[in-house]
């Protein structure tokens, strides 16, 4: 399984790329919202991947964080969502915004994304509303290292390579109330309450995803 490629980006088409690492290329489909990130032709890049395999096919999709491509493989666990589609709801809405539609329930957002209609949008948030709050403690221990360990802006870009997907770091209790509070005021709600909210839930224990659960809870509107 390849979990990761970096390499030079040789050219781009409308829904994907090809990556030449240590002398091979390597076709793989990428959101529009990603493939805008990337930089121009020749320039290096490195992009989490997840294999596809078909009966018929065997296709590469790629994405810029591990939060990305969570995202992607839990949509595709909900019946009706392909690939394509999958990515289509992470082109239109980001990472943090398919975490955001999620776990405020908010159908409409979803079905905003091309070809996903109210009853898959409905699908969506229904089947992964419980499983936002660790992708989005994911996605802010993820932020929260690449700042930490941020190249220097004339550092060198590495020799090409492919290399396994790593799972993320373990968080303390402190870093785990850190992101939990990153991923809420990522949600729209004041530093403050946020703040309140993951205070009151740590009394509890657990990591950054259980934290968020709970918080959400507390933050809930009542009656």
């Amino acid at each position: 399984m390849i979990g990761k490629i970096s390499g030079r980006l040789d050219y781009r088409m409308g829904d994907h790329v090809l990556i030449e690492a240590a002398g091979v290329g390597y076709i793989v489909h990428c959101s529009e919202r990603t493939l805008a990130a990337l930089p121009a032709e020749g320039g290096h890049v490195a992009l989490y991947t997840e294999m596809v395999v078909r009966e018929d096919l065997m296709q590469l999709y790629g994405f810029l964080t591990l939060a990305e491509k969570e995202w992607h493989r839990l949509l595709t666990s909900v019946q009706g969502v392909g690939a394509k589609a999958a990515l289509a709801i992470l082109g239109t809405l980001g990472p943090e915004g398919t975490s955001r539609a999620i776990a405020l329930g908010d159908v409409a957002a979803v079905k905003t994304a091309q070809g996903i209609g109210p009853k898959i949008a409905a699908r969506v948030v229904n089947e992964l509303q419980d499983k936002a709050p660790a992708i989005m403690a994911l996605g802010a221990s993820g932020a929260r290292r690449a700042m930490a360990h941020a190249p220097a802006a004339s550092a060198v870009p590495t020799e090409p390579q492919i290399i396994d997907d790593l799972p993320p770091e373990p968080a303390g209790d402190g870093m785990a109330q850190a992101d939990a509070l990153s991923a809420l005021v990522n949600l729209g709600y004041g530093h403050g309450e946020a703040a309140s909210a993951v205070a009151q839930a740590a009394g509890d224990g657990g990591d950054a995803g259980t934290l968020i659960k709970a918080a959400l809870k507390l933050l809930a509107p009542k009656g």
